[in-house]
């Protein structure tokens, strides 16, 4: 299994698929021409914008020179022929949405146990690569959730990395939510005793033959700290 974990596979405020620190270039090495995609959705019951987003994902792929044999959607409509799916797809997409509610539709379907196996090339965008994660740190994002004490802020996830990524640090930095910055007053906080991997747009994690390599920009939240520890076009394993 090959896996991409990005914050968005997208050029900022575009619909193009964004080529920075190699993304195309490795996903056209990994991905089978024409392949069997599979795009599993964050909303099961929101088909409208599951399907807008699934389109405009092929769209962009296609525009950036990948084909299709088949382009299937899972979501509640089909979601008792998940395993059929999985089985017959070469590249599966983790889309992003809201990471609660895409990590019940995740457990509902059994995905972690679906995935056992599974030799293709998988492509996590935001929400799915925050629950590809062994334990999920889903990162407060909607009103009231900062503050809700029943709010549960850490999930059983896929088990595909064990790495925590908050994506859309470019887009995210300086927000506030419930009245807290979200990184200064929630995930520094929540970092005690944890490490998060913070990746603005554009740069990714690669997950290969048991190895991991993150390209791109990146900042390491860890026990309260934060810093730097890459910059766009650099490469640093995670392994070692």
């Amino acid at each position: 299994m090959t896996c991409f974990f990005t914050s968005s596979a997208m050029i900022p405020d575009t619909l193009d698929l964004n080529p920075a620190n190699g993304f195309i270039h490795r996903l056209h090495l990994a991905v089978p021409y024409p392949c069997r995609a599979l795009y599993v959705c964050s909303d099961p019951d929101d088909w409208e914008k599951t399907d807008l987003y699934a389109e405009s994902t092929a769209e962009s792929m296609e525009r950036a020179g990948f084909a299709f044999a088949e382009f299937e959607v899972l979501d509640s409509r089909n979601a008792e022929h998940a395993a059929a799916l999985i089985q017959n797809a070469e590249l599966i997409i983790l889309c992003g949405g809201h990471v609660p509610t895409q990590n019940a539709f995740f457990q509902a379907i059994g995905l972690k146990e679906l995935l056992a196996g599974f030799d293709g090339v998988i492509v996590g965008i935001s929400a799915g690569s925050m629950n590809s994660a062994g334990t999920v740190y889903a990162h407060p994002e909607l009103e009231g959730e900062a503050v809700d004490p029943d709010y549960e802020r850490f999930l059983p996830g896929l088990g595909l990395t064990e790495v925590n990524i908050l994506p859309h640090y470019n887009t995210i930095a300086g927000d506030t939510l419930d009245g807290l910055d979200l990184f200064d007053d929630i995930a520094i906080p929540d970092s005690v005793g944890r490490t998060f991997f913070v990746l603005p747009d554009g740069s990714y994690i690669l997950s290969r033959d048991g190895r991991q390599t993150l390209y791109g920009e990146a900042y390491v939240i860890c026990d309260g700290q934060m810093e730097q520890i890459s910059g766009d076009g650099d490469e640093v394993p995670l392994d070692e």
